[in-house]
């Protein structure tokens, strides 16, 4: 059965695993800390559900582990994303490391709780973030960011380094939302009529995206085998 000690703002749960062959008892031990805002009785409710899911764990053969975060992030480089991820998001992961590595590649993975993660997303959030611009990073850079730590946790639990993923507790700031600017009809029209002069392939790309709907993204992907002449499709 976990036992349950007070460190200040902390709690340290432990839990006995039996002894080695030496006779020397052996036990696990992980760090929980509340959110500010929880009350008496919520930090006592969580308190008991996280030893019981530590000691479920440490049942199901957990070992607390020592390793750093960017140890294990570039481990799970080289064993996971290497052959599981395409090249484009491969290299964009490890675009991600300059930033996430300083603030918490120091870091013992199993000691790395929501609160701290939480932090590091809502710093991304903040006016000056974006290196080149001195703004804050937009809201679907920040959600790579988190997804990479995620990843990297998910790795550790596989792996039987920490119980749970505590990225799952983490929330991306709301950015300022931009108004999109969308051409009228009039205006679209303008477009299509100064196009008549242009060469055919810039005629047929700008009139399917005008008529299809489709995303630039997907323009650019279009290929032969993608069009039925017999039909008149794509």
């Amino acid at each position: 059965m976990a036992t349950i000690g007070k460190r200040g703002n902390t709690y340290q749960i432990r839990v006995s695993t039996g002894y080695d062959t030496k006779g020397r008892h052996k036990e696990q031990a992980m760090t929980w800390e509340p959110e500010p805002n929880m009350t008496e009785r919520q930090i006592q409710k969580e308190l008991n559900r996280q030893a019981v899911m530590f000691e479920e764990a440490c049942n199901r053969g957990f070992r607390a582990s020592a390793i750093k975060f960017q140890e294990l992030a570039e481990e799970w480089f080289e064993n996971y994303a290497k052959n599981a991820l395409r090249s484009t998001t491969y290299e964009r992961m490890l675009q991600l490391t300059h930033r996430i590595y300083p603030a918490i590649g120091h870091l013992r993975i199993d000691k790395i709780n929501a609160r701290q993660l939480q932090g590091f997303v809502n710093s991304l959030a903040k006016e000056g973030a974006n290196e080149k611009t001195g703004k804050p990073l937009a809201p679907k850079t920040i959600r790579h960011n988190l997804s990479f730590i995620s990843d990297v946790f998910s790795y550790a639990v596989r792996m039987d380094l920490v119980p749970d993923n505590p990225c799952r507790k983490v929330t991306i700031p709301k950015g300022e939302v931009k108004e999109k600017q969308i051409y009228t009809q009039e205006e679209l029209a303008i477009l299509l009529d100064k196009m008549q002069d242009e060469p055919l392939k810039y005629k047929v790309f700008f009139y399917l995206i005008a008529y299809s709907g489709f995303r630039r993204s997907e323009m650019l992907g279009l290929e032969w085998k993608d069009i039925d002449f017999e039909h008149n499709i794509m």
